[in-house]
């Protein structure tokens, strides 16, 4: 079924829209970019300047590098191997089981790295090489 609008209530809110709109389009001269400039309490450089984040400690990123890539593979942590400052933030070495075996010698794993922000965040993680548990570089 089909309802048939009012075109008196469609026209009335029309009109109602117009005359809001005049009443911002006259010149209005009461204010000007000149009065803002001599305001005190604004500063220019203030909002320029980033500011300077200080990175989460080393042994927090570690942790976090570790939960991280854990959680975004889906595999069992081994455990850290590194945690080198990058920029802001860190880069964490990560060792992931990435295929159990018996016996657990034979263990295939994967070396993950991982960017983090100064915050813990994830910026990207990639999988640098995967070994035999029994088979790594000694060294």
């Amino acid at each position: 079924m089909r309802t048939q609008r009012s075109r008196a209530g469609s026209r009335s809110a029309g009109q109602d829209r117009r005359e809001a709109d005049d009443r911002y389009t006259g010149d209005d001269d009461r204010y000007t970019d000149d009065d803002y400039s001599d305001d005190e309490s604004y500063d220019d450089e203030s909002y320029d300047e980033e500011e300077e984040v200080e990175p989460i400690p080393a042994g927090e990123a570690a942790r976090e590098g570790l939960r991280q890539v854990s959680r975004l593979t889906g595999r069992d942590p081994s455990g850290v191997t590194s945690v080198q400052p990058n920029g802001n933030g860190w880069r964490v070495g990560v060792e992931l089981v990435e295929d159990h075996r018996i016996p657990a010698s034979t263990d295939l794993l994967g070396l993950y790295e991982v960017d983090l922000d100064a915050d813990g965040e994830v910026l990207s993680f990639r999988r640098v090489r995967r070994y035999q548990r029994g088979k790594g570089e000694v060294g």
